[in-house]
């Protein structure tokens, strides 16, 4: 029989499940729970982590956290991925608000009591706010400066803040359970870009999804090309599925990287074809394809200098590498998901 979800009226002491999916992050992990652990909040708390199959120690540490506070609670996450862990976790949740949590965040003190209070006060199905991005290397401080500057995320709400209101996504996501359940939780084929497409769900049934910059949440960047890298592709794959699936939805802001890797591949293709005529003795006319990958490097350049020049030579350096690992991976994995090949790339590499 399917779980009944949760009365779903707030009151001054509403219970609250917190729910985060895990999956090799041991590095991350203790600071997030003991973020959750520390709020000052009165009511009755659990905290759910959806734990992925892991080799990296996650397992053990998740295990110890659980055993060492009454509160916490470990569910085997087979799948592996975010959405099922969340749906997981939200089947589980004996309260009625439901707050979602990334293990790379670590929640400020008054972050529950304040979203509790945002759910009272608008009658929101969900509220939340900015991902302030936090880095402790100069390659992690590059990502966070690219993630609030328009050349690199955006510069949205999101990122960055803003005025308080109705919004068509927020970050994380603090939820009247029964509006999850009302809308049939996350889509699990959906690897990436979750919390849009059920946001969008929310808002087509008639709720509200609330934006205030007072639930702002510390959330540490990837800390090597690789991994951003990766990260980014994954990201940029699930959006170009979301923007083939939801057109009237997309604006054109999540085309211009897309439209970037195209411009720059075809540019280094007829430049290089150029290189054959100039080898063939015959004019060399193609070799101005080169000019589209100058322009974005100078383009790369000129942003170093705009948004990173009081950041220290270190973080600037980085950021040089930072903005077109974003650009390229993103907009490459929005080609191939745009593509409609996002399920067959997940299923292969996990992402």
């Amino acid at each position: 029989m399917p779980q009944e979800p949760p009365e779903a009226t707030p009151s001054p002491r509403t219970g609250v499940s917190y729910v985060m999916p895990v999956l090799n992050d041991v590095s991350h992990v203790r600071a997030a729970v003991e973020s959750i652990l520390a709020q000052e909040y009165d009511g009755p708390v659990e905290v759910l982590i959806a734990l992925g199959p892991s080799i990296d120690g996650t397992a053990e540490l998740v295990t110890d956290l659980a055993a060492r506070d009454a509160r916490v609670r470990v569910l085997d996450n087979e799948v592996g991925s975010t959405p099922a862990g969340l749906n997981l976790g939200i089947r589980a949740a004996r309260y009625p608000v439901v707050v979602r949590v990334d293990s790379h965040s670590m929640l400020p003190p008054r972050y529950t009591s304040i979203a509790v209070a945002t759910l009272e006060r608008t009658g929101a199905d969900n509220v939340g706010g900015v991902m302030a991005a936090h880095g402790e290397t100069p390659f992690e401080r590059a990502v966070a400066l690219a993630y609030g500057t328009k050349v690199g995320l955006g510069g949205t709400p999101l990122h960055v803040g803003g005025g308080e209101g109705p919004a068509e996504t927020v970050y994380l996501g603090v939820f009247r359970a029964d509006a999850l359940h009302r809308v049939g939780l996350f889509d699990e084929d959906i690897k990436r870009g979750q919390d849009w497409e059920l946001n969008r769900r929310l808002r087509e049934r008639g709720g509200t999804v609330w934006f205030t910059p007072e639930l702002s949440v510390t959330y540490r960047p990837r800390s090597s090309p690789g991994r951003l890298a990766r990260q980014m592709f994954s990201t940029g794959l699930w959006r170009g599925e979301l923007a083939r699936r939801f057109p009237a939805a997309n604006g054109l802001r999540y085309f211009i990287p897309p439209l970037m890797v195209v411009g720059v591949a075809l540019g280094l293709i007829v430049g290089l074809v150029g290189v054959v005529q100039a080898a063939a003795g015959q004019p060399p006319w193609l070799l101005l394809g080169f000019l589209i990958p100058a322009i974005y490097v100078l383009f790369v350049v000129a942003a170093t200098v705009r948004y990173a020049r009081g950041s220290g030579g270190a973080t600037a350096s980085r950021f040089l590498v930072v903005l077109p690992c974003i650009h390229v991976a993103w907009g490459t994995g929005f080609v191939l998901g745009y593509l409609s090949l996002a399920p067959n790339i997940a299923r292969h590499t996990g992402r």
